[in-house]
């Protein structure tokens, strides 16, 4: 048995309008495949050409291993200069992947290879973030602290996207205050003897190529996994639906600083009680 998953649509390209009206105004994913087929990007962004243009300079690193009750948010887990952590993905599987790397402010030329597109919505256009990983390594389903409206091109190589609406939370095994389901859930392959509540998810999956660009829409759990080493770089625009919104604010303001606190006053057994509750709270719903 395997998650219940759509394929996520198609399309070569797409208009502002039609964007608007199939996709933004209804909240639903597509995958663009010819988007950017004229940038300068589409031909130049290669593992090769990025180790070219930051070799010297060191990037954050995360890998799977589950959260510490040390961890600050978002806390990398090592540092490595960016030509040798290329080196490492080109010559051997590691779990270890550059996470919301604002690569665009490190190697200010990256910015003559792109152009922001039009989709109808505001892109906020100082935090282009970028996304590296090496083959088979994978980042937990979450979803972002903002909520935001998330464009995700991918360059070199393939990645397994699985993604699932706000709705679907109660079926995940989602973290209280957090943004993550448990952690020791496979996603490629479940264990619904373990996670029974998981066969009531209704998703999405599709596989982006070079050059493809993936929207999801405010909020999306998403989980994606390198099936070759590759990088990808995320455009966002803020929620527009008033509820996500608010729950962004709640998110950046309040959420992730307790959070913080009771990682400081309980430490270990703030993490353990966290990953029982997402059990308990799914399980109710048995």
């Amino acid at each position: 048995m395997s998650l219940n998953l759509k394929d996520i649509p198609r399309v070569k390209t797409i208009t502002k309008e039609d964007f608007l009206k199939h996709y933004f105004k209804p909240q639903k994913p597509v995958v663009i495949e010819h988007f950017i087929d004229h940038w300068p990007a589409y031909k130049k962004w290669n593992l090769d050409y990025m180790k070219t243009a930051g070799s010297e300079i060191t990037v954050p690193l995360y890998d799977d291993r589950p959260v510490d009750y040390k961890d600050g948010f978002n806390q990398p887990h090592a540092k490595m200069k960016l030509g040798d952590y290329i080196d490492l993905l080109k010559h051997e599987p590691t779990k270890y992947r550059i996470f919301l790397w604002n690569a665009i402010k490190e190697i200010p030329q990256l910015q003559q290879d792109f152009s922001f597109p039009n989709f109808g919505l505001r892109l906020m256009k100082g935090i282009p973030m970028l996304f590296f990983g090496g083959r088979d390594s994978y980042t937990f389903m979450h979803y972002d602290i903002d909520l935001a409206n998330i464009f995700h091109f991918h360059f070199e190589g393939k990645k397994q996207i699985i993604l699932f609406d706000q709705k679907q939370s109660k079926y995940l095994y989602k973290i209280p205050h957090s943004l993550i389901t448990r952690e020791d859930i496979d996603f490629a392959n479940p264990d619904f003897d373990k996670w029974p509540m998981l066969k009531n998810a209704v998703g999405y999956q599709t596989e982006l190529n070079h050059g493809e660009v993936l929207y999801m829409p405010e909020g999306y759990w998403h989980y994606m996994r390198y099936i070759t080493p590759g990088f990808s770089m995320s455009l966002r625009a803020i929620a527009r639906n008033p509820k996500n919104f608010s729950k962004a604010l709640y998110n950046l303001v309040i959420m992730r600083h307790f959070d913080n606190t009771m990682r400081r006053i309980k430490g270990q057994k703030w993490i353990d009680w966290k990953n029982q509750q997402a059990i308990t709270k799914t399980h109710k719903n048995l």
